[in-house]
């Protein structure tokens, strides 16, 4: 499959025999060098465990319990006695249980004032007494530098809805989109799903919400995305754009280089949990579970269902290019390579001018089909031989890195710029993407970026923070309209305070469409079928949307700094002949959408949608007589 070109210090190469090992100089003491690099992370890991696991305190204030309880005592030490020793030792074991009975209290009390959720309903810019007093407490309780998972064990649990709230919600939610005669037939099922079973599964819910801390999760990444027998390529996976208006270096291999040496940079405090974490406000965490499986992560298929496999410590990455394969270290004496250093190899494999293999020019398309001739491909074709050292090297490898030889981004002079830039991040050539990766790192021939994510393992914000925390601002722009204000809203009392009350209970924990697929999962566990279960999750999501997440690191003022606005990310439409639209609200005087389709529905065309939209808030703004500024 792959033929590891001078690239590389350990070479695989495809031979009819099998897989012919070469080793240079340079790799025992690669060896070596990973041993004690491995003995160092372990350090730092135990290092950090012990930070993360005494936080919001830290170790200095058990040293401060320790003296003071010793204190307490000092008169009442005689070393002629000869019990100075057990004295001492039992000072130590008491402040000790002191200072962590002490933590387990602090835990307890931020869980509790991370329980509160009055301040999500607040009007936009208004602040109740009681969520100042609040706010205050958690500022305090926080502690100064926290780190990546501080706060872990003391988010508390997702709170399961009542069965009564879900309903009326969700009949609320149809009711615009159902004629009488249909939404009085989904009345009387829901009611009737209300009184039996719907309470048998809601007992199994709240059971399970007790010893886990969210009662979704599990089932969501296993049930919607790892047991989905379609291909992921356009139904599951997402991508990211680069800034829209500034390119650092038009040359490929020099932006290749400094973006790779800055994902392991970034690795690094990744995996050493010194990023800090995600918080609303500034002070409200985010759970910062999925960034462990962020590097170092493969979907692997299956005949029923996929599996996430998760690596420690990966030293290479797989760089695709021209229908060649090529493994490229990224260690040298202990430390990440230089960019200048990366620059170098990814220059070398692009002006080397061998052909692909006989099969390889084509093999990721085993990625974008459907996962069960993948998985049976998989089982038949690569167990064993130059085939299995191959993928093996693909699957371990900490990401995937396409040298694309098409240049693409944002041309003024283009209306179609920006889709087929999307188009090639969301799909490429369907055979120049390793879909299967965590994410797959593209870089274009004119020094433009983008990332195609696999979503099982992670949702956007992930992968956001590292993009941002990178390349800075980041997000999207196909149609983009620059003319509403937040009083237009406001004076034609259109119904944004239902929707806006919608999604606050959703990130709450009271949202519809989560708990009605956990109901319907102890359903089918259970073996009882529910006509109203079956008939919401059956319904067809024509309009697939989502909110892209934006300057969540305020690394930079895009007010100030207009032209590094990002260009944002997007995917494919859920349903054949339904749309998938990315929406990004940059501030208050930009939005920006991303808008797929399938070109096999007649009934479907993103252009016009989107023009559509821009043509919808135009007339919209027209109401107001206010002078257009285009």
């Amino acid at each position: 499959m792959a033929e590891a070109h001078q690239a590389v210090a350990f070479q695989f190469t495809v031979t009819p025999d099998g897989i012919d090992l070469q080793l240079s100089r340079e790799v025992l003491k690669h060896i070596y060098l990973s041993g004690v690099t491995s003995w160092k992370k372990r350090a730092i890991r135990f290092k950090n465990g012990v930070l993360t696991g005494v936080y919001p305190a830290s170790p200095s204030s058990w040293l401060i319990v320790v003296i003071a309880i010793m204190s307490t005592m000092y008169a009442r030490i005689d070393p002629s006695r000869g019990t100075t020793m057990i004295m001492v030792l039992s000072a130590i074991l008491f402040a000790t249980g002191l200072w962590l009975s002490f933590i387990f209290l602090l835990r307890y009390i931020l869980k509790a004032l991370l329980s509160y959720h009055s301040w999500i309903f607040e009007s936009h810019g208004k602040m109740s007494f009681s969520t100042k007093i609040w706010l205050s407490l958690v500022k305090l309780l926080s502690g100064r530098r926290p780190l990546l998972y501080s706060f872990q064990a003391s988010l508390p649990r997702l709170p399961v809805p009542s069965i009564d709230d879900t309903i009326r919600r969700y009949l609320e939610s149809v009711r615009p989109l159902l004629d009488d005669e249909q939404y009085k037939q989904m009345e009387t099922v829901a009611n009737d799903f209300k009184k039996d079973p719907a309470p048998k599964f809601q007992k199994h819910l709240k059971l399970k919400s007790w010893w886990a801390t969210n009662y979704v999760s599990d089932w969501w990444e296993e049930y919607i995305y790892l047991r989905g027998r379609d291909p992921i390529m356009v139904n599951s996976n997402f991508y990211t754009m680069d800034l829209l208006y500034v390119i650092p270096t038009h040359r490929q291999a020099a932006r290749a280089g400094n973006v790779v040496h800055a994902m392991l940079q970034y690795r690094r405090k990744l995996e050493r949990g010194e990023l800090t974490p995600l918080r609303a406000l500034g002070i409200v965490p985010m759970c910062s579970f999925q960034y462990e499986r962020m590097f170092n992560t493969t979907r692997i298929p299956g005949i029923e269902t996929d599996f996430v496999q998760h690596l420690k410590d990966r030293k290479h990455l797989v760089v695709y290019h021209r229908g060649r394969f090529f493994k490229v270290w990224l260690y040298y004496g202990g430390r990440h390579l230089w960019p200048s250093e990366l620059e170098l190899q990814f220059q070398r494999i692009l002006d080397d001018k061998s052909e692909p293999q006989p099969g390889e020019l084509k093999l990721p398309s085993l990625t974008a089909g459907n996962r069960v001739p993948w998985a049976r491909a998989r089982l038949k074709y690569f167990t064993e031989g130059i085939n299995q050292a191959s993928l093996e090297a693909i699957e371990t490898a900490a990401f995937f890195l396409t040298l694309d030889d098409e240049a693409h981004g944002y041309d003024p002079e283009n209306i179609r710029s920006l889709d087929l830039y999307a188009k090639s991040l969301l799909h490429g050539k369907c055979y120049d993407r390793w879909f299967d990766k965590s994410f797959t790192l593209i870089v274009y021939k004119n020094g433009k970026i983008g990332v195609n994510t696999e979503h099982s393992w992670a949702d956007s914000p992930i992968i956001g923070h590292m993009w941002e925390h990178f390349s800075r601002p980041l997000f999207k722009n196909p149609v983009e309209y620059q003319h509403l204000s937040n009083g237009i809203c406001f004076d034609l009392k259109i119904s944004a305070d239902k929707h806006q009350n919608m999604y606050r209970l959703a990130m709450t924990g009271a949202g519809i469409d989560r708990h009605l697929f956990c109901l319907y999962i102890v359903s089918k566990v259970m073996g009882i079928d529910s006509p109203f279960l079956k008939q919401v999750l059956s319904e067809p999501w024509r309009l697939s949307t989502s909110q892209t997440p934006q300057q969540q690191l305020n690394l930079i003022d895009i007010q100030k700094f207009p032209k590094y606005v990002g260009a944002g990310g997007g995917f494919g439409p859920v349903a054949d002949d339904g749309y998938g639209v990315s929406y990004i609200i940059v501030g208050e005087n930009l939005i920006t959408f991303h808008i797929s389709s399938k070109f096999s529905s007649p009934e479907t065309d993103s252009f016009r949608f989107g023009q559509n939209i821009r043509q919808a808030m135009l007339d919209i703004r027209a109401l107001f007589n206010l002078k257009e500024k285009m």
